[in-house]
């Protein structure tokens, strides 16, 4: 239950590994949990910290917030507060578990944490899926949509600015972006074969940039609340059916469509940059019905995602300006992605529409 690979992860967004957490003083505000016997770190996430934490009545998932937009009390309680909405009305979520006085969240040194119920299960990315789990997902997917809105506050008609909207990202800021990252990664040492591929796609990104500058989207019109990191790490499986969808750090207001391509680009990639269309078919036409949504909101959806793409180097900046490889090994499919997006923009977009 921790985010993992995203489409682009905001500037500044980045948790540095801090010390074990404070097991015992956490147990004593939850009595009902027993006593500690093993608290191991779960490998997987980019931002928090999660642990699997096994005591004399159970096992639970304790998650330490690190990712500092998100990291602060009110901005949890609010999370936790629709998971236990969304959970009532029959969504798979894992609402955290409230303390002897009620509480979700607990502050200890200046750290926020949360318990949950550990869920078993296990990911599953596009290759693992078939058409019709294809089409669950997209379902799913627009039951939450639809769900949210049901249960937070309106977000009136275009929701507030949020910071990370590169689908209208300036070409000029761009630019000068790719020219830092290429000095860097010729700068780097030892060079080796990702630093040369990386200076590769930064060239060839930047001129399909100047041949695309006139396709550079206006401002998203419409947005609504939306999970806001949609993607294989933070959905839990039990065979075909989906047992858990986890990590709402980014709950927020954003084009609705957009997250479900956003997600469909995660989910339907291919090791080699391209994207299972008829997944990705069968996906839009069930979230779509499901929302109400009508091709053309997709496929402009689909449009200002594709330009993101082009303007969206984090694995880059991850790697050159925090110097932090974590992210390294999703930068191949990635940057082949933008690319094959640009090539097969007409299939693409009517996959989503059609």
């Amino acid at each position: 239950m921790a985010p993992g690979p995203v489409g682009a992860p905001p500037a500044g967004r980045h948790a540095r590994p801090a010390g074990a957490p404070p097991v015992r003083t956490l147990l004593r505000r939850h009595r009902h949990a027993g006593e500690p016997l093993a608290c191991v770190p779960v490998t997987e996430g980019l931002l928090n910290r999660g642990f699997r934490l096994t005591t004399t009545r159970g096992t639970y998932f304790l998650k330490q917030h690190l990712d500092a937009p998100t990291a602060d009390r009110a901005t949890i309680v609010r999370q936790h507060r629709a998971t236990q909405r969304l959970h009532a009305l029959g969504l798979p979520v894992a609402p955290p578990l409230a303390d002897a006085e009620g509480r979700t969240v607990a502050v200890v040194d200046g750290h926020c944490y949360a318990l949950h119920p550990w869920i078993d299960g296990r990911h599953r990315d596009g290759a693992q899926l078939t058409a019709g789990c294809s089409r669950r997902l997209g379902t799913l997917l627009g039951q939450v949509h639809i769900a949210l809105d049901r249960v937070m506050e309106p977000s009136g008609p275009a929701g507030p600015p949020h910071s990370d909207d590169r689908a209208s990202a300036d070409l000029q800021d761009t630019f000068r972006a790719i020219d830092e990252l290429i000095r860097l990664a010729r700068a780097h040492r030892p060079r080796d074969s990702f630093d040369a591929l990386a200076e590769h796609r930064l060239r060839e990104r930047r001129r399909l940039l100047a041949q695309h500058a006139h396709h550079r989207p206006p401002p998203a019109a419409a947005a609504g609340w939306v999970h806001g990191d949609f993607h294989p790490l933070n959905l839990l499986y039990r065979g075909a059916e989906p047992a858990a969808i986890v990590d709402w750090d980014r709950l927020g207001v954003r084009p609705r469509a957009e997250e479900a391509v956003r997600a469909a680009a995660i989910f339907f990639v291919r090791p080699e940059g391209e994207l299972a269309l008829e997944k990705v078919r069968a996906y839009a036409r069930a979230y779509r019905r499901a929302t109400g949504a009508c091709g053309g909101e997709l496929a402009t959806a689909a449009h200002r995602v594709w330009w993101e793409r082009l303007n969206d180097f984090w694995t880059l900046r991850w790697r050159y300006q925090l110097h932090d490889r974590r992210a390294d090994p999703q930068f191949p499919a990635v940057s082949a992605l933008a690319v094959w997006w640009t090539r097969e923009y007409e299939a693409v977009r009517d996959a989503f529409a059609g």
